[in-house]
């Protein structure tokens, strides 16, 4: 969610991109086939934000056309293109969607619409599976997804782009700017959000700001990861690069690991086969180690604020808004059980192979 830089309607920080005014299927289909010589059925996807459309060719292809918000920075978009193009180049056998160029070979495109906007298109491969959050869990699974995240974040180490820094709120490095909002919080869990931020300020940020930095993901929940429908086991697809930003690389693993822990009595623990299966590929520093437990409840404290004020403001949109808050309350309660010493005695022990 991309925080306004200048605008007369933008009066809450929270307004990020409004949803795009639709776009017309057949216009869409059109659009395919006039710029990519593709004939293909064509549905709509769910999205925040922007338009995007499934496309089935008539050989069983499928791919992806997004047409990104006409209020989105072009460098952001860019940012994502690029992005891809780059990681493909770095780790061609990571599983991410690719982009298809134009008849004349542009990754990109400018199209004027019917409602005199300008909009960024570009066509992607469509990457075929279960989506995570629908397959079964495993350690191997969340081995595998700790293991192509640690990869993806490999890959983009050198990646070097003019609209990687632009300011997003859900950048876990700004969580404390979410203080004042904490009105949208229901009271009972306010207490809990507060004592999460609290431990932030005091002992994340100042860590946070001397960790290495890069572009990385932001957003590895278990909606943009696909999951191979045979194994089970496998990733087989890491989509939606819409959050992408440069922030501090731990970040990425204390999102993903976020979304991996339960409402169980060991809420932690499946969290640590991801966190383990990254380490082994890109290993952690102690001190991002020590902080690791921090980011993890800050990212499910965001979740459950940010959400919760977006969806009050568009209802029309609340339900893919919300769809992570509710598991994200109950794991947040449960991993409070935790102390930090506890915790981090466990993330220790799991890079550590024990």
């Amino acid at each position: 969610m991309q925080i306004p830089r200048s605008s007369a309607d933008a009066a809450h920080p929270l307004d990020g991109l409004r949803a795009a005014g639709p776009i017309a299927e057949a216009r869409a289909q059109a659009l395919v086939m006039e710029h990519y010589g593709l004939s293909a059925d064509i549905r709509r996807l769910d999205s925040e934000r922007d338009q995007n459309f499934r496309l089935r060719a008539p050989n069983g292809c499928e791919y992806v056309l997004k047409i990104a918000n006409p209020d989105e920075d072009r460098a952001v978009t860019n940012l994502q293109t690029e992005a891809l193009r780059h990681v493909a180049v770095r780790d061609p056998l990571l599983p991410i969607p690719r982009i298809i160029p134009t008849r004349d070979g542009a990754a990109e495109l400018d199209i004027g619409f019917d409602d005199g906007s300008m909009r960024v298109v570009r066509l992607l491969t469509f990457l075929a599976g279960t989506p995570m959050h629908q397959a079964p869990p495993s350690a191997a699974l969340r081995g595998d997804v700790g293991r192509c995240a640690a990869r993806l974040a490999v890959a983009l180490r050198d990646f070097v782009h003019p609209g990687a820094n632009h300011k997003l709120l859900w950048d876990i490095q700004h969580a404390a700017e979410l203080r004042p909002l904490l009105d949208a919080v229901p009271p009972a869990q306010r207490v809990l959000v507060e004592r999460v931020l609290d431990h932030f300020v005091a002992d994340a940020v100042p860590v946070l700001v001397q960790l290495p930095k890069q572009p990385l993901h932001n957003d590895l929940n278990p909606h943009n990861i696909v999951v191979d429908a045979d194994s089970q086991t496998r990733v087989c697809g890491i989509i939606d690069f819409g959050d992408m930003t440069a922030t501090a690389r731990i970040n990425d693993l204390a999102i993903a690991a976020a979304y991996q822990a339960t409402d169980s009595d060991e809420p932690l623990a499946p969290a640590l086969d991801l966190i383990a299966a990254y380490h082994a590929v890109s290993p952690l520093e102690p001190r991002e180690r020590a902080i690791l437990f921090d980011l993890i409840a800050t990212r499910m404290v965001m979740t459950i604020v940010i959400s919760n004020i977006r969806a009050a403001r568009y209802p029309e949109n609340s339900g893919y808004i919300l769809r992570n808050n509710k598991q994200a309350s109950a794991r947040l309660a449960r991993i409070a059980t935790l102390t930090r010493t506890q915790a981090t005695q466990q993330i220790e022990r799991a890079c550590q192979g024990e």
